[in-house]
């Protein structure tokens, strides 16, 4: 089959792909509908652990649904707060942690995750990673809050010590305004303090 550029939230699940491995700790910290939360718990099989976060109680229970169709509620923890609190709730030496910004696909979409709340919970993924460990985002500038956290990820990924993590940004040129873009933010395994940020 030929090589194609594809999107956003598949070079994320590429990356999680390379990443994660039976037996890890990662994080959902935008769980939606729990696709990302499935995808993420089978990676880790009946060893590994997910812990996934959203405020929408509906996410809750469409993902809790999810998992108990394919018999891996057992390996997930769900949390009912903002992803701004995984740094009190997730034990440090994570394999990855996935950010899927924007809203709940079918439900309020006055209901975004925001850019302060995204800003802490990014940082706070970033050191609980263990060396090797990524965090990808993929990012929606296509509506308000969404431009304002792509401005911000752009400023705070830019300013991390290129001898603590690998950065990368893919962008469609050609796909006009407010196309999705995706960041894989990888812990070098070098790396022995926190972000400066």
């Amino acid at each position: 089959m030929p090589y194609e550029l594809k999107s956003a939230r598949y070079l994320a699940r590429d990356a999680l792909l390379q990443a994660v491995n039976a037996g890890d700790t990662v994080v959902d910290a935008t769980m939606g509908n729990g696709h990302d939360t499935l995808f993420l718990a089978e990676q880790v099989g009946p060893e590994g652990h997910v812990c996934a976060f959203d405020i929408q109680e509906s996410a809750l229970e469409s993902t809790r649904a999810l998992l108990e169709a394919h018999h891996a509620a057992d390996r997930v923890t769900l949390f009912c707060q903002s992803h701004a609190e995984l740094a009190g709730s997730v034990p440090a030496g994570i394999a990855a942690a996935v950010f899927n910004l924007g809203w709940l696909p079918g439900g309020d979409h006055t209901v975004t995750t925001r850019t302060a709340s995204t800003r802490q919970a990014v940082l706070a993924a970033l050191e609980l990673l263990k060396p090797g460990g990524i965090v990808t985002i993929c990012a929606y500038p296509g509506h308000p809050e969404g431009e304002k956290e792509l401005e911000m990820l752009i400023q705070l990924l830019s300013s991390l010590s290129n001898r603590a993590y690998n950065v990368l940004r893919q962008t469609f040129l050609n796909a006009g305004p407010g196309a999705p873009e995706c960041f894989v933010i990888q812990k070098l395994r070098s790396y022995s303090q926190k972000p400066s940020t």
